[in-house]
């Protein structure tokens, strides 16, 4: 078991349905012992039977990103419950619906901090807080998406908060490789998860990347789980600051694959309704 031994703690669970819980899920049949975390009080009544799957009923606690003292109270926490920890899966992104929609011009300043602060700083802000209890050769990850490296439809601010978001992990990787701190990115290709529901046309984008990616179908959140679990445990020592595209290899595709009419015409090699 590749995370015998192994401790962490998984913030942004939504559902069973969310990449994160993939990742959580992955790591547990693997031996790692969890804790997660809520955003408040709704959903910390849908994550108890998730947490009690997980073995970690006991270690389901309350974080707020955008509140110090609720990261503050976590590290408290899982230092009471654990001492150490080994890794943590960050799996937190946000923008209000205006920075998601209409034209990218017209986003409001006040938009744009939420995205970044929710998006990107809570990445360093919990790394920084909880780094005094991370264990030697410890592992942080992240999640990230092609929009934040090329133009993606209806992404729009996310795109912006993802390119920050990976950069972050550059340095990030780069400041504490000293400490023997790896930080990684995993670019998933789109599921279908809560955090797309606020996507326009999400399910034409399901239906692109499967007609276009080299293995044409798209990701599951047990594909992507097991990469995580692969960039948290010891199985990727040597690996720090990547961003490991988990897609069926949508992101080398440079143009759509094409084929031809009865005239000669190129078209579009498509078979969404």
């Amino acid at each position: 078991m590749f995370m015998k031994g192994k401790k962490g703690v998984v913030l942004g669970i939504a559902n069973k349905k969310s990449i994160a819980y993939g990742i959580a899920k992955a790591c547990k049949e693997q031996g790692a012992e969890l804790a997660i975390t809520y955003l408040n009080e709704r959903f910390q009544k849908k994550l108890a039977p998730i947490a009690k799957e997980l073995g970690c009923e006991e270690r389901l606690y309350p974080c707020d990103v955008t509140k110090p003292e609720e990261i503050e109270a976590l590290k408290a926490s899982l230092e009471k419950d654990f001492g150490k920890i080994d890794f943590i899966v960050h799996s937190i992104a946000f923008a209000p619906k205006e920075g998601l929609s209409g034209r990218f011009v017209d986003i409001s300043k006040d938009a744009f901090s939420v995205a970044m602060e929710i998006s990107v700083y809570s990445l360093i802000e919990v790394t920084q807080k909880l780094k005094p209890i991370l264990s030697e050769n410890s592992s942080v990850l992240t999640l990230s998406y092609y929009g934040g490296v090329k133009y993606i439809p209806n992404y729009n601010l996310m795109g912006v908060a993802k390119a920050a978001l990976e950069m972050s992990v550059k340095y990030l990787a780069e400041d504490l490789g000293k400490d023997g701190i790896r930080v990684n990115a995993i670019s998933a290709g789109p599921i279908k998860t809560l955090a797309a529901a606020g996507i326009g046309d999400f399910g034409f984008m399901l239906k692109w990347n499967a007609a276009h990616s080299p293995l044409k179908k798209n990701v599951t959140i047990d594909e992507v789980g097991n990469s995580g679990m692969y960039l948290l445990s010891d199985l990727s020592s040597a690996v720090t600051g990547e961003i490991h595209y988990v897609d069926n290899g949508f992101n080398i595709m440079g143009m759509p694959a094409v084929k031809f009419d009865e005239n000669g015409k190129p078209t579009i090699a498509w078979n969404g309704e």
